[in-house]
């Protein structure tokens, strides 16, 4: 068996146990050796499982004593439900409630829980500046120029060399760039489907998504989704005779932060390809991850060119460069036609400094410090929420991106709660935006982008004190 596949089977076993209440908190866990006896595994496999178990904070290490079931606050709040959507594709956009939270996008005054992108305290700006300024220099006429219409080959030929960390073994020639991922995402559906075609997505879903589907005319069918590993299998087996098209976010979707197991990607890719379905994977918070080590992609597993791999750095470096690409596999020509009619080209300077900031191995210093800073944001939300949010309250446990989805008790009117904070200058944004369908209305996702400060921890007492009165 792939050793991959093995230690993460054991460390999502041992995971679910912990998170079902099987194990609890102060419990003993096995020692790396009888770890191995059990699992026939090397001390490294065993190692590895223990090592993706701290990192998603289940789990503390006592020198001389073991492992032990953590005593976080995190584990005494209990897992949101898994989604059941309507079997029916439907579309009823919130749109004034989506309006009404974006309109504060950039708004300093306010204390944006509602925008899941990483502070700008938390992002290397001296050193992007200087990439900028070099790329200038470095670039025919200053970048004024066109770029190729396929985009910038150093950019590609770093995204394709970054690949070989989760399985992908792309080249130059397989990426497309395109002005962020939405822009990938966008391109995508047009090269794929029609107006009246019928997408299926997981629930909760992102709403620039859900509002990109529906303003090209296509039907969404939104899936059953686990708070922990993501869409429900056999909700899409039963849903191949309804769809079209498939759009899925495998690594820690927003706004839930679930991460698909790596044998779920694999059948699921098996089984669209099967029955002919192209699957378009956004992979936007697929470098955000808090455990050992970076999540493979559904492209891993693609045989025949039929999964269309988007991502971008606008959730990891610079939101505002919009630099994004797509790997569309045997769709290439579509996606290339279409980007030519609709942005002829990309941001020269602004695809160079990325390219130019992958390529010093700046990025991958960046991202360790960034993924543990969020982590560790992560477990300051969940201790505040432990502590001033409402009983009962309900939360995720993401394993890595952004985003954390709160889920009160039913009764819970969030669009009120929402109009409460902003009053108190709180951003936050409502469950409601993350369906077509009348749901979640008792739910919100909270981004923990923002650097850990009294002053955070202070706003996310009064919104829990809000909470209790709605």
């Amino acid at each position: 068996m792939n050793r991959d596949f093995l230690y993460n089977q054991i460390a999502n076993g041992i995971a679910s146990q912990i998170t079902g209440g099987l194990l609890k908190a102060g419990d003993k866990l096995p020692s790396v050796r009888m770890l191995c006896r059990e699992y026939r595994i090397s001390m490294n496999t065993a190692k590895r499982v223990f090592l993706e178990l701290e990192a998603q904070s289940l789990i503390d290490s006592k020198p001389q004593s073991g492992y032990f079931v953590s005593m976080g606050s995190h584990l005494k709040l209990p897992l949101p439900d898994v989604s059941r959507p309507s079997a029916v594709a439907k579309g009823m956009e919130p749109d004034e409630l989506i309006s009404k939270v974006y309109a504060n996008m950039g708004n300093d005054g306010f204390t944006l829980f509602s925008i899941a992108v990483p502070s700008t305290d938390l992002l290397p700006l001296a050193k992007l500046r200087k990439e900028i300024m070099n790329a200038t220099r470095e670039l025919n006429g200053g970048g004024a120029a066109y770029e190729p219409v396929q985009g910038n080959v150093k950019l590609r030929r770093m995204i394709a060399i970054r690949s070989l960390a989760w399985g992908g073994n792309l080249h130059e020639n397989d990426l497309i760039t395109t002005t962020g991922a939405m822009n990938a995402l966008s391109f995508c559906l047009m090269a794929l489907g029609k107006p009246g075609d019928t997408i299926a997505m997981e629930s909760p879903c992102y709403p620039g998504t859900l509002q990109l589907a529906i303003t090209l005319g296509f039907k969404v069918l939104e899936l059953p989704t686990h708070p922990i590993s993501g869409l429900e299998l056999n909700a899409l087996k039963e849903a191949i005779p309804k769809i079209n098209l498939c759009l899925l976010v495998p690594n820690f979707n927003t706004p839930l932060g679930s991460c698909m197991p790596d044998e779920n990607k694999k059948e699921i890719v098996a089984l669209l390809s099967k029955h002919n379905i192209p699957l378009i994977e956004d992979d936007i918070y697929g470098d955000l991850y808090f455990g050992a080590q970076r999540p493979k992609c559904c492209k891993s597993f693609d045989k025949d060119g039929s999964v269309l791999w988007c991502s971008s750095v606008s959730k990891t470096l610079a939101p505002g460069y919009r630099v994004g690409w797509v790997a569309p596999g045997k769709y290439k020509d579509r996606l290339l036609k279409l980007k030519l009619v609709h942005s002829i080209s990309s941001s020269s300077i602004a695809q160079e400094a990325v390219a130019s900031f992958l390529n010093s191995g700046k990025y991958e210093s960046h991202l360790r410090q960034l993924r543990r800073t969020l982590q560790d944001n992560y477990q300051h939300y969940v201790n505040a929420i432990a502590r001033y949010f409402p009983e009962g309250t309900k939360t995720s446990r993401p394993q890595g991106g952004l985003s954390l989805w709160v889920e009160f008790s039913n009764g819970t009117d969030v669009a009120k709660l929402y109009d409460l904070a902003i009053k108190q200058h709180i951003s936050i944004a409502p469950g409601r935006m993350f369906t077509l369908q009348n749901q979640f209305e008792n739910c919100m996702r909270l981004c923990f982008g923002l650097p850990w400060s009294v002053q955070i921890e202070a706003k996310l007492k009064q919104l829990g004190s809000l909470a209790k009165v709605v």
